[in-house]
């Protein structure tokens, strides 16, 4: 990312991807609690991985806005499946939890959103 926005841009990815990041273990925690095996190796994620890399040697401040928004907006459906899942094996406590990150997410997406306009 580059320009004349860049510090300000930069610093809300920076924030968004902590928050993703810090995610990581309680989602992994809860799914272990449920009887759930989480990640095992490089490989076993990349199986996995529903939002794909990017490997452009430049991407532009507008596009990488926009590929950030569709990768937020494509985890909220993933954590929306999750969700239901959880209401179909009745644990509440992970639901409610899915609904705050589910919260969290259509934010960074509206705010990805606003950016690029």
């Amino acid at each position: 990312m580059s320009g004349q926005a860049f510090s300000r841009l930069s610093s809300a990815a920076d924030e968004q991807a902590t928050q993703i990041f810090d995610l990581t273990d309680v989602i992994a925690e809860r799914v272990r609690k449920v009887g759930g095996t989480t990640i095992r190796s490089i490989g076993h994620i990349a199986r996995l991985q529903r939002i794909h890399d990017s490997d452009e040697e430049f991407t532009g401040p507008t596009e990488m806005l926009r590929e950030l928004h569709a990768d937020n907006k494509a985890f909220v459906e993933s954590l929306a499946r999750g969700a239901r899942g959880c209401q179909q094996a009745n644990d509440y406590a992970t639901t409610s939890l899915i609904e705050v990150w589910i919260d969290e997410a259509e934010r960074r997406a509206w705010f990805l959103f606003e950016s690029t306009r």
